[in-house]
């Protein structure tokens, strides 16, 4: 479960509550591709606009329409005792695994950060994922960190942050050297997944392939068959759309992409976060089509 391409779809808002509907089929749609397992609630899911209710909806719905596919469950919170509520919602749910950010207003210290995640595996025996994302989180974990978080019972994977295709091997090594066999490591930033993949990390939790499955499932199925070229091609077809990410962040994007494909209502993202203006919506609509994305 914690290694291919795991898929992170979006939470569509409609008159700011949950749209169900739009929701329920964005999940099934993915369970009817090619990915391998489905990841609810992450940053692409706008977990921290969500209120507890709403949280509660989003795992209901997601596990009546994943299928056979691996259901993942975005937990973080600033309070300990949210994350603990949210981890009881996940296996009440049956969610076989949780995702975990280290989420503050306060600026977090290693030691805040490390008994989080000592706190949660203690309390849980779903396997965890550690979400590193300082640019959501703005918080920076260090690979002595990734260490003694990997010792502790239950983390299962860690989600590290875009690495330059230069330092890939390098950055992935240097990490694998700290953390046990059994822990996978997992590229984020999607236009950094082929280099990713290629060197060495097992997983690709992705926010495109939450809309977008197809092109990331042949990226990641052309490094799994010792394709890289084939996956470093394929990526940089997709650049005009990286570009995109990179200017605007990968959220608001890829909610103009699925609400130009008609997948979620228009301005499906949670106030305060507005989505693209209508010239750079006409842009992402110009890429999709450039790309044959639809």
């Amino acid at each position: 479960m914690f290694t291919g391409l795991s898929a992170f779809p979006l939470t569509p808002l409609r008159n700011d509550a949950v749209d169900e509907a739009s929701f329920s089929a964005l999940v099934n749609r993915l369970a009817e591709s090619e990915v391998d397992s489905i990841a609810v609630l992450g940053s692409t899911g706008s977990y921290a606009y969500l209120s507890p209710d709403e949280r509660r909806c989003v795992v209901r719905l997601a596990a009546a329409n994943t299928g056979s596919k691996p259901l993942i469950v975005g937990v973080g919170a600033l309070r300990t005792s949210d994350v603990l509520a949210n981890v009881r919602c996940a296996e009440d749910a049956g969610a076989p695994g949780i995702l975990l950010a280290s989420v503050s207003y306060q600026a977090l210290t290693d030691d805040d950060v490390f008994g989080l995640f000592s706190d949660v595996t203690g309390s849980t025996d779903v396997p965890v994922i550690v979400y590193d994302n300082p640019g959501t989180t703005h918080f920076t974990f260090s690979t002595e960190l990734y260490g003694r978080i990997a010792e502790l019972p239950g983390i299962a994977s860690i989600k590290i942050p875009p690495v330059s295709a230069a330092a890939a091997r390098a950055r992935v090594d240097e990490v694998r050297a700290v953390v046990p066999e059994s822990v996978t490591l997992g590229i984020s930033g999607d236009a950094a997944a082929a280099h990713g993949l290629s060197a060495g990390c097992d997983a690709w939790y992705s926010a495109v392939a939450g809309t977008l499955p197809e092109p990331a499932v042949r990226i990641t199925r052309a490094v799994a068959e010792n394709r890289p070229n084939d996956a470093a091609a394929e990526s940089t077809r997709l650049s005009p759309l990286w570009e995109l990410f990179a200017e605007h962040g990968s959220v608001r994007v890829i909610a103009a992409v699925a609400e130009h494909l008609g997948l979620v209502p228009q301005s499906c993202l949670p106030l305060p976060v507005r989505g693209l203006d209508a010239v750079d919506r006409r842009r992402v609509a110009g890429v999709v089509e450039e790309l044959a994305l639809a």
